[in-house]
This record gives structure tokens, C-alpha cells and sequence, in this order.
């Protein structure tokens, strides 16, 4: 009943800068924190960002000051933007968020199905 679809993934050269969109539909009554995660070959799921409702984002020590979360409640969209991209952000990249659907419903966990980020020359 609930849909994250992002969008915005590609090839770039080291360096080079791009954005992801998530957006969110379907039945929702309240989106309490929306994130990126990110995978990559070999390696564990890692959160990448989350933006917390109310106000507050946080990043992992990684990325920190070359990515930038941010959110258009209107649309139940989170975006990330990533500059100065580096080979080792290469990754299936994913958006997570928890939702309650109704006021009587428990907060469920969701997720993207990935968009694929590629760094390289």
C-alpha cells in the first residue's frame, strides 16, 4: 500500500555530482523519518543520511560534508544530493523511510527497491 521509488542513479567520473529522489505514495498518514542507505558488493547495507521529522539529519562520517539530505514534506519526498563523488561511493543506494498509513496503524519500516550509483573514469 505504501511505494518508494527512487530515481537519479547513474554513471559519473570521480568528482562529478548527482541526485537522488525518493518519493513516497500511497496511503500514508505520517512519515516520521525518511534515509538513504547504500550497498555495495561485498559489503554491508550502511546508512548514508536520514532526515528526521520535526527537523534534524544525520550523516554518516563518510560522506559528511559532500552529501546533502534534504526533504519536500508537501511531497513526501527526500533527496540526496552528492557531489565531489569518490569510486568508493559506488553502491546500490536505497530509501528507507517510516510510515504510519492510518492513525490507528503501527509505524512500519519501508523500503526503495535501489537505484545504482556508479563512480569511475
Amino acid at each position: 500500500q505504501v511505494q518508494l521509488v527512487e530515481s537519479g542513479g547513474g554513471l559519473v567520473q570521480p568528482g562529478g555530482s548527482l541526485r537522488l529522489s525518493c518519493a513516497a505514495s500511497g496511503t500514508i498518514f505520517s512519515i516520521y523519518v525518511m534515509g538513504w542507505y547504500r550497498q555495495a558488493p561485498g559489503k554491508q547495507r550502511e546508512v548514508v543520511a536520514a532526515s528526521i521529522s520535526g527537523g534534524g539529519t544525520n550523516y554518516a562520517d563518510s560522506v559528511k560534508g559532500r552529501f546533502t539530505i534534504s526533504r519536500d514534506n508537501a511531497k513526501n519526498t527526500v533527496y540526496l544530493q552528492m557531489n565531489s563523488l569518490k569510486s568508493e561511493d559506488t553502491a546500490v543506494y536505497y530509501c528507507n523511510a517510516k510510515i504510519r498509513r492510518t492513525s490507528s496503524d503501527y509505524t512500519g519500516n519501508y523500503w526503495g527497491q535501489g537505484t545504482q550509483v556508479t563512480v569511475s573514469s
